[in-house]
C-alpha cells in the first residue's frame, strides 16, 4: 500500500496495523474514523515505529497508545 498520500483510507490501514501489532485489548475503542487526515504524518510516524520493531516493551506500547490518544478527534 502506498502510504505517501494522506487519505482516510491510509489512516484506516495504519490504525488497523498498529492495533494488530500492539495487540491492544481495547482495540475496538481505537477506530480509524476518530482520526483526521490533518494528523496524517504523526499517525504515519507511530505506524512506522510500531511496525519497525519486532518486540515492543510495555512502556513503548503505552507511549504509542498515549500518542494516538492525543491525536484523536475531540
Amino acid at each position: 500500500m502506498d502510504l505517501s498520500n494522506p487519505s482516510q483510507e491510509n489512516i484506516e490501514y495504519m490504525i488497523e496495523g498498529i492495533k494488530s501489532k500492539l495487540k491492544m485489548a481495547s482495540a475496538a475503542a481505537m477506530q480509524a474514523s476518530a482520526f483526521s487526515v490533518e494528523h496524517y504524518e504523526d499517525i504515519q510516524d507511530i505506524y512506522e515505529v510500531a511496525m519497525g520493531s519486532d518486540r515492543l516493551s510495555i512502556s513503548q506500547v503505552e507511549a504509542l497508545v498515549s500518542e494516538l490518544g492525543r491525536l484523536r478527534k475531540k
